[in-house]
This record gives structure tokens, C-alpha cells and sequence, in this order.
């Protein structure tokens, strides 16, 4: 154990050694436009879905003179328009499902599929919807009020093991909802995450095999020297243009010199070419530590612009929290704030620090927060960020672990932590549901004993709790809530 040291010691030491209303109608109220370009940046290729729809005329639900053709074309205006809002996936199919053999014929055709949106139209529909269900690909059922009372069903399929969601609303903002996460299974499995340096986290999240079994998900290892050459390399007049652009859009540059924002912004520069050669989408590098700061200095300037951009890039080469940002950014088009947390008991709060921040936490289209330009705290040295986030606003502070849990949490801003500039630069004070009990549950005892791997957390803007409860059915992983 390293006694006496700073955190930034201790790490070193330890590392060495939906949106749609009903038919035509126009885009619900109130939803947010990331879900039209979701981040991080899609893999190659659109997502899958198969739509399928179940239910015939004649029953007493919805009504014995229900019209299903012309029910459907409600559906099929609103999913074409949901589908163009998505942008990255390709809904196929659209039959109409009534007999035992033509859900047999489904069947065979949905397993080509990502993922099957399943909208249920009338009672008496359940033997025919358990049939799709069986085939194993991650469902979504839609089901309005009165259209039948198959809704019952679900749980026991779940409980099977079935990877099937039930969305059952009057709102049809629920089908590109509902879309928005049958995507995610599909993306993770086409996306490729750099890993420059050694893997942190937990026993799975460390291992490329496991990354590639569970999620489809192929890591990539890079040699920092790779790094080096890359930054030699960089285009002066475009590394100068970066450090520009941070310089005036800061509203104040504190401590780092013109030069230190420089090497900074040549390093985002030389990511943002690592990713576009190996076709990624995420990278986290081991940078306490695992990297010459002298060269390079520190990544966090640049890890700020790819997650603002929609890429993931995430510090200290935890792949638990790389996971979780790329998770949550390809459902809810949302960057991710990875923290060291802490607690307040006399606030009822979490505080979340760290020197690495996006900006667009509501989104790569959304505005920036303001920010100054800082040092990084640990060692006084560098390039960071003091990202002053929005006071009163919700948020899901979240962790996949071990490839198969989901930690979860939810608090709101209620301060701009002013603590006499101790800790990470960037700081956010969150009420939560319970303090005292958050601490005393800190971990659900799934993230073994590692101080990063105890401590790390992804902050999210929004309440994504039941959305996320959704997903991890989809994905087949558990959810356990720490406050």
C-alpha cells in the first residue's frame, strides 16, 4: 500500500507495478433531437429491426369491427418516421401475423434480424407472440391500451430468460424509444474500442475475449509509442487552430500556458486519427501512469472534445466505465462524466469530481457548458477542464461491472461544488434519495476490492432508471440500484 502518497501516486504506483405521435402526426412534444444522431458515432452499418405485427378483426379488443390494415398504416407512418428520425437503424418487414404457421415463417425470418419490434393489435394473440418471442432475439412489444390483455405474459417470458421488453402507453414517442434501445445490442456488437496502455476494472471488463463474447464488442490494443509517433506527426497548423478554439470558447484560462494547451490539443488530434485508422468508436487510455506526460501531456482536453463530437474517450483505461458511456451514448444520444464520487451526508449528497468533463451533456447538438481551462489538481501540471454543469438538473450516475450488472443511481444538481479548490476540476454536488444508505451500498459487493474499480462512476444528464431496466433485459444483464 502506498501510505502517504496523493491519488495520482498511489494510481501510478499501482498501474506500474421514442418521439412520434399517432399516424401522420408530427414528432412528440418535448423530445429531444440527440435520438436523430445518437452518440457515440454509429459503427458501420445500420441496425436491424424487424417490425411484425400481431392481431386480427373480430375479437371484443380492441373492437369486433376493428380495422387492422388501417391500423397498421398508423403504425407504418409513425415508424417511418421514427426510423428517419434514428437515422441508424432499418426497420424491415411490416407483416401481419394471424395464424400459428405465418409466425412460424416469422420466426425464420426475424433471426436475420438485430433485434424485432413486435406491435400487438388484438386479444387473443398470446400463443402467436410467445412463438417470436422463442425465437431469442431482443424484443420490444408495443402495446396500447385495449388491445388486448396479452401484456400478462411478459413477465413469465422474461422470467424464462426470454430478452423481451413490454412498452405498454398510448404514447407512440414509446416506438422510437423502444427503437433507440433495440438498437443497442446491435451496435455494441459492431463497435471497436482502443485500449492504449493496461486494462483497468473489473476481471471481465479487463479481458478482450470477454468484451467480444458478451457484448460483441472488439477491443483494440495500441502501444503508446504508436501515440508518440502520431503526435510527431500532427499537422501544426491544425494542432494550433484546436488550441485556438479552446482558448476562445473558455471563459477564462486559469493556470495552464498557451503552450501546454497546444501539446493538449495535438493529442486530441492524434486520437481522433487513431479512431478514424482502426474504424472506432471509443478509446481510454492508462494516462496516470501509463503514458509520458512530458510529450503528451495530459489526454483530458482531448477526451472532452470526442465525447462532445459523440465518440466515447475515457480516462485511466477503465473499461467497466468505456462500456457503460458507449451503452448509454448509443441509447440515449448522451456523453457520459466519468467521476471519482464522494459523500456529503450533511447535504444528503454525492459530490462528482473529475478532471475530464464533456461539455454537451445534453448532447453532441446541444450547447456547450461554460468552462475554464484549468491544470490537472493531482499534480498541478497539463490541460483540463472545470465544466460548470446546470444547477437543478437531473442525472443517472451509472456503472456496467463485470459485464453483467448495471449499478444505478439517480440525484439532481443541486450546487457547483466550492470546497476551497480541493480535488478534481470539475465538481457537481447531487442530492440523492438516501446518502447514508448509498454509502453503506456502495459497490452492491460486485466490484471486488481495486480503489478505481470501487470508485469510478459514469454521470449522465436525466432519470434513465426504467430505460435503462428495459436495456439491460435486451442486453441480459442484471440491475441493482445503489441508493
Amino acid at each position: 500500500m502506498c501510505h502517504g502518497c496523493n491519488r495520482r501516486q498511489f494510481l501510478e504506483s499501482a498501474a506500474l507495478g421514442g418521439m412520434l405521435a399517432a399516424g401522420s402526426a408530427l414528432v412528440a412534444a418535448g423530445e429531444p433531437d440527440r435520438l436523430a444522431k445518437p452518440a457515440p458515432a454509429a459503427p458501420q452499418g445500420p441496425v436491424t429491426i424487424h417490425k411484425l405485427y400481431v392481431g386480427f378483426a373480430g375479437t371484443a379488443w380492441p373492437k369486433p369491427e376493428f380495422d387492422v390494415k388501417a391500423e397498421v398504416a398508423r403504425f407504418e407512418a409513425a415508424l417511418a418516421l421514427a426510423e428517419k428520425k434514428l437515422g441508424n437503424v432499418r426497420l424491415v418487414g411490416g407483416e401481419i401475423v394471424q395464424t400459428p404457421a405465418q409466425a412460424a415463417a416469422a420466426v425464420a425470418r426475424v433471426k436475420q434480424a438485430d433485434g424485432v419490434l413486435l406491435v400487438h393489435l388484438s386479444l387473443g394473440t398470446g400463443h402467436l407472440m410467445q412463438q417470436i418471442v422463442e425465437a431469442g432475439r431482443p424484443t420490444v412489444i408495443f402495446s396500447q391500451p385495449f388491445s388486448g390483455h396479452e401484456w400478462m405474459f411478459v413477465p413469465a417470458w422474461q422470467k424464462a430468460g426470454k430478452k423481451v421488453v413490454l412498452l405498454a402507453t398510448s404514447d407512440y414517442g414509446d416506438l422510437a424509444r423502444g427503437l433507440a434501445l433495440l438498437r443497442v445490442p446491435g451496435l455494441m456488437q459492431r463497435t471497436r474500442l482502443i485500449l492504449i496502455g493496461h486494462a483497468a476494472g473489473t476481471p471481465a471488463a479487463q479481458s478482450a475475449e470477454q468484451v467480444r463474447k458478451r457484448l460483441g464488442t472488439e477491443v483494440v490494443r495500441i502501444g503508446v509509442d504508436r501515440m508518440v509517433q502520431v503526435h510527431k506527426a500532427v499537422d501544426a497548423k491544425a494542432a494550433q487552430a484546436e488550441a485556438d478554439r479552446w482558448i476562445r470558447e473558455a471563459k477564462k484560462v486559469v493556470e495552464p500556458t498557451p503552450a501546454e494547451i497546444l501539446k493538449s490539443a495535438r493529442t486530441y488530434l492524434v486520437m481522433k486519427r487513431l479512431l478514424e485508422e482502426e474504424r472506432a468508436q471509443a478509446i481510454t487510455i492508462q494516462c496516470l501512469g501509463g503514458m509520458p506526460i512530458d510529450v503528451l501531456g495530459y489526454p483530458c482536453l482531448g477526451f472532452t472534445r470526442l465525447n462532445d463530437e459523440g465518440l466515447v474517450g475515457a480516462c485511466e483505461a477503465d473499461m467497466d466505465s468505456t462500456l457503460t458511456m458507449l451503452a448509454f451514448g448509443y441509447a440515449f444520444g448522451l456523453p457520459g462524466f466519468i467521476t471519482d464520487p464522494l459523500f456529503d451526508t450533511a447535504k444528503n449528497a454525492v459530490i462528482h469530481a473529475h478532471c475530464c468533463s464533456p461539455t454537451k451533456m445534453d448532447g453532441p447538438a446541444s450547447k456547450s457548458c461554460p468552462y475554464l481551462i484549468r491544470t490537472h489538481r493531482d499534480d498541478n501540471r497539463g490541460a483540463s477542464l472545470e465544466v460548470e454543469m446546470r444547477v437543478g438538473q437531473a442525472i443517472t450516475c451509472a456503472k456496467l461491472a463485470n459485464l453483467d450488472t448495471m449499478l444505478i443511481s439517480t440525484g439532481k444538481i443541486i450546487e457547483l461544488t466550492d470546497f476551497d479548490d480541493r480535488g478534481c476540476r470539475t465538481q457537481i454536488t447531487t442530492e440523492v434519495a438516501n446518502a447514508r444508505q448509498m454509502l453503506d451500498r456502495w459497490g452492491a459487493g460486485v466490484l471486488g476490492t481495486d480503489m478505481m474499480t470501487l470508485l469510478h462512476r459514469v454521470v449522465f444528464y436525466g432519470d434513465h432508471v426504467q430505460a435503462m431496466r428495459h436495456l439491460a433485459v435486451l442486453m441480459g444483464w442484471k440491475v441493482v440500484e445503489e441508493a
